[in-house]
């Protein structure tokens, strides 16, 4: 089995969202030992977004026809969406930035979301084809917005991840919640009590599935 864990955040040390993707890592990896780890730091090596430059793989151009910017741009797209795709699990981190997701990460899924190779159109609509995985989410907020209506039109963030994830065929997504980060103190740890939670719940699901296939 393979994982790739993703984090996001430029924070550092100080990041929640990092030290709730590593602990959902380690979690995952005690219920299927043997799993294989790839790591991907964005804040660190993000791709640029999308320009002239990295949108020759939606360009349609041959190879001959590229121009050296262009080929160095599609290696990397290439990279990134090989190693999505080959990917059984993927652990990402995604803190909620003016209501969205970092930049970073959106131009990580501007690279991976090719049509022909992680979605394609059809006469009765757009069709997956990265499916099968399963997506764990660390999402950190400010503020407090699940099961809030006052606030849910504001969630650009999971709305989003669950929106383009779901329209690349992956439909297992699960989240690793913590909320409250910028309310107080006592607010923080709550949200962290209650992410680690989550980590513990989605950790004993996959044990027990791991358990079924072993049965079936």
């Amino acid at each position: 089995m393979k994982l790739l864990h993703i984090d996001s955040s430029p924070l550092g040390t100080q990041s929640v969202s990092r030290e709730l993707t590593r602990r959902t890592v380690a979690q995952w990896q005690a219920s299927h030992p043997g799993t294989v780890v790839e790591y991907l730091d964005l804040a660190a090596n993000a791709p640029s977004h999308l320009d002239m430059d990295s949108l020759g793989f939606r360009l349609g151009l041959d190879a001959g026809s590229l121009t050296e910017a262009q080929k160095r741009e599609n290696a990397l797209t290439e990279q990134l969406l090989t190693q999505f795709l080959a990917a059984d699990v993927v652990v990402v981190g995604a803190p909620m930035y003016n209501f969205s997701i970092p930049s970073q990460l959106k131009a990580w899924i501007d690279r991976i979301a090719q049509a022909g190779r992680t979605f394609k159109y059809t006469e009765t609509g757009p069709v997956g084809l990265a499916g099968g995985k399963t997506v764990i989410v660390a999402s950190t907020r400010g503020g407090a917005y699940a099961g809030n209506p006052s606030l849910a039109f504001l969630d650009h963030q999971e709305s989003y991840l669950k929106a383009v994830l779901g329209f690349l065929g992956v439909t297992d997504v699960r989240f690793v919640r913590a909320e409250g980060m910028a309310m107080g103190d006592a607010a923080k740890a709550n949200g962290i009590a209650a992410a680690e939670t989550d980590i513990q719940a989605h950790a004993s699901e996959a044990a027990n599935e791991g358990k079924a296939a072993l049965r079936a």
